[in-house]
């Protein structure tokens, strides 16, 4: 069996997909920042899979700004959870309607 592009994009719509998911039904903030990660990396998986497929290298450098984003997102979306469990005590989304601590 050879493994071609579509087999690539239906693994990366399945999981934007179930990122989309946890976002929308998840009410942990941890689990709907997983749920983000899980789509940054679908989104990863489709730019590879095109790059290689075309013999172009623009969308693994498109990878790594994604990798950039994402671990600036880790730093600063993690310090944020962190903040607002040390203030509130909770991680549910419905206790935390307002952004002021």
């Amino acid at each position: 069996m050879n493994i071609g592009l579509e087999h690539y994009l239906v693994v990366s719509a399945v999981l934007f997909a179930l990122g989309l998911l946890g976002v929308i039904t998840r009410r942990n903030i941890l689990v709907i920042y997983m749920s983000l990660e899980l789509m940054l990396n679908a989104a990863n998986l489709a730019l590879i899979a095109f790059s290689r497929f075309n013999n172009n290298l623009d969308g693994q450098v498109m990878v790594f700004f994604i990798i950039t984003v994402a671990a600036a997102e880790v730093a600063v979306g993690l310090a944020l959870i962190v903040a607002l469990f040390r203030r509130r005590q909770t991680t549910h989304v419905e206790d935390l309607t307002t952004l002021k601590l």
